[in-house]
């Protein structure tokens, strides 16, 4: 099976070769991780002797939400390294930025033999983490054949990923039997890991590591960094509001609703600052803002900002969660089109009002938990000028009404102090296969 699977990846790669040769002649991406991503990784990550704890973070939301994880690590195993891989490269630079703890940083190999072999003859694990639902057949195997054990840290399996997963069971099975423990974040992810072939000892429930979200001292130095933004700009000089994490679809949306509200009586001096959730997006959401004629600016030209500046294009990887402390209102994207949703803790953390759209599939339970608080607006409709309209009026609504605000603010931060202790549990299990 392994063969089959691996000649599919070989055709792929071959069939995609093209695509791949343009983005690195036209946009320069790929080219500096090729090399790791074939499994020759840094010399410095083979040259430490101690034990490793290799940790797997696919991009910048599992990259935040192991940051609490490897700080409890780094406490728990001072004895051992701690590797964190990503495969994005904005998950890269999250993780470069924001895991201090971290001994060392790679990209993940292919999931061909011959990268996954030498990524493990580096690193030489004592243990692999996960994040979230990371599987591939030949890591699995290779880390198998070496008794490596592998845990999937914060799982969850999505109402999109589930019915997928179903119609190839016979190969999930093959997956989720290598798996050595499953520390999913809720009781419906579990019972989805169980039916996908986990065996169910192998299964426990362990909660959300988003909600551990960093403590007092993690939170100052991000705002340390957030600063010269603040400077720029004047944040704080009018009710700013802030689309975070936002997709393609969405900016048309939300500069609508933002252009409407601008016509509303007393709201003439509210500023956005919006923030892409790509940064190859960049460039196509400033020509959005040049044919909205609203006054805007770059973050990245700082020469340009002003407190007089009506929208702040966020153009830079990795500010985006301090400069929460900033914002009147919140709204995270991802969630206006069907792609899930963005993580509604960011800006939780700081008790901002938050705003969602209808499709925040990817974060089902906190989603749930924070409506069944009265800590989250979820906005309803279909369709540009419907969604248009429903983020106005709430938008109205919570920069008109500061109670309200206030109150659905400090729910949110209530939501994320009663659910902590998922890292405790996690580091157990972590604990429980090294020894």
């Amino acid at each position: 099976m392994r063969f089959i699977y691996s000649l599919f990846l070989a055709i792929v790669f071959v069939a995609l070769l093209p695509y791949f040769a343009c983005q690195a002649v036209f946009k320069r991406k790929y080219l500096s991780n090729f090399r790791e991503r074939i499994g020759l990784l840094p010399d410095e990550l083979k040259s430490d002797s101690r034990p490793a704890i290799w940790l797997h973070a696919v991009s910048v939301g599992e990259a935040l939400a192991a940051k609490p994880l490897i700080t409890a690590l780094r406490a728990r195993f001072p004895q051992h390294r701690l590797i964190v891989s990503t495969t994005t490269a904005t998950g890269q630079s999250v993780a470069r930025s924001r895991i201090s703890e971290a001994d060392g940083f790679c990209y993940f190999p292919f999931d061909w033999g011959f990268s996954v072999r030498r990524a493990l003859d580096a690193i030489k694990p004592r243990i692999v983490i996960l994040m979230e639902s990371e599987l591939w057949l030949n890591f699995l195997s290779e880390c198998e054949e070496r008794r490596i054990p592998v845990i999937v840290a914060n799982g969850r399996i999505s109402d999109r990923s589930f019915p997928r997963s179903r119609r190839f069971g016979f190969f999930v099975r093959r997956l989720y039997g290598k798996v050595s423990r499953f520390a999913m974040q809720s009781r419906t992810d579990a019972e989805r890991a169980v039916e996908l072939g986990a065996t169910a000892e192998r299964v426990v429930v362990t909660g959300n590591l988003k909600f551990e979200i960093g403590d007092a001292d993690e939170q100052r130095k991000i705002a340390e960094t957030a600063q010269p933004v603040d400077e720029i700009f004047g944040l704080g000089s009018a009710p700013l509001v802030i689309a975070g994490s936002t997709c393609d679809g969405e900016e048309e949306i939300v500069l609508a609703a933002f252009r409407q509200l601008l016509e509303e009586s007393g709201f003439g001096q509210v500023r956005m600052l919006i923030a892409p959730r790509h940064p190859e997006r960049f460039d196509a959401v400033e020509r959005l803002l040049e044919s909205s004629r609203l006054n805007y600016a770059r973050r990245s030209n700082s020469g340009q900002g002003s407190d007089r500046t009506v929208v702040i294009l966020l153009d830079s990887v990795g500010e985006l969660a301090a400069l929460y402390r900033f914002a009147s209102v919140v709204f995270v994207g991802g969630s206006l089109v069907p792609k899930g949703g963005h993580n509604i803790l960011e800006p939780a953390f700081y008790a901002k009002p938050i705003i969602v759209g209808p499709h925040m599939e990817n974060f089902r339970e906190i989603t749930w938990e924070f409506l069944l608080r009265d800590a989250l607006v979820q906005l309803r409709g279909e369709g540009e000028r419907e969604l248009a309209a429903s983020l106005r009026d709430a938008l109205i609504r919570l920069l008109s009404d500061r109670n309200l605000a206030a109150t659905l603010g400090s729910n949110a931060r209530a939501a994320i102090d009663e659910n902590r202790g998922a890292t405790a549990r996690t580091v157990e299990i972590v604990a429980e296969l090294l020894s």
